[in-house]
C-alpha cells in the first residue's frame, strides 16, 4: 500500500513543474516586450532646456516678463515632464542667458524674478541655406 501511495503522490508532484516552467517562460517573453514598450513611452525625449525656456517665455507673452514659476508651469504642462527635476538646469540656463544677453531680467536677481527674450533672441535664426547651395555648386563644378 505504501508503494501505491508513493506512486500516486509522486505523479502530482512531477506534473506541475512542466506547466509552471512554460508559464514562467511565457511571462519572461511577454515581460521583455512590455518592458520595451514601457521604456519607449516613459523615456520620451524632451527638447533641451534652452529651447523649452525660450519657447515658454515666447508663448507666455507676458508684458513684464515671465517669472521662473510661470516658466516651470508652462514646461510641465507642455512637455509632460517634471519641472522640479529640471529646476537646477532651468536656473543655470536662465543665469547664463542673462549674462550672455539672450534674456533680459526685468525683476529680481540671479535666477529669481521675471525674464524677457532680448531683441536679438526674438529673431528666429535663419537656416543656412546659402552655404548648402554653395557646397552643391562646388561639387557640381568639380565634376
Amino acid at each position: 500500500m505504501s508503494d501505491s501511495a508513493v506512486a500516486t503522490s509522486a505523479s502530482p508532484v512531477a506534473a506541475p513543474p512542466a506547466p509552471v516552467e512554460k508559464k514562467v517562460a511565457a511571462k519572461k517573453a511577454n515581460g521583455s516586450a512590455a518592458t520595451k514598450a514601457r521604456s519607449r513611452l516613459h523615456h520620451h525625449r524632451t527638447p533641451p532646456t534652452q529651447q523649452m525656456v525660450d519657447a515658454s517665455i515666447k508663448n507666455l507673452k507676458e508684458r513684464g516678463g515671465s517669472s521662473l514659476l510661470a516658466i516651470k508651469k508652462y514646461i510641465t504642462a507642455t512637455y509632460k515632464c517634471d519641472a522640479q527635476k529640471l529646476a537646477p538646469f532651468i536656473k543655470k540656463y536662465v543665469k547664463s542667458a542673462v549674462v550672455n544677453g539672450k534674456l533680459i531680467q526685468t525683476k529680481g536677481k540671479g535666477a529669481s524674478g521675471s525674464f524677457k527674450l532680448s531683441a536679438s533672441a526674438k529673431k528666429d535664426p535663419k537656416p543656412k541655406v546659402a552655404s548648402v547651395d554653395k557646397k552643391v555648386q562646388k561639387q557640381e563644378g568639380n565634376r
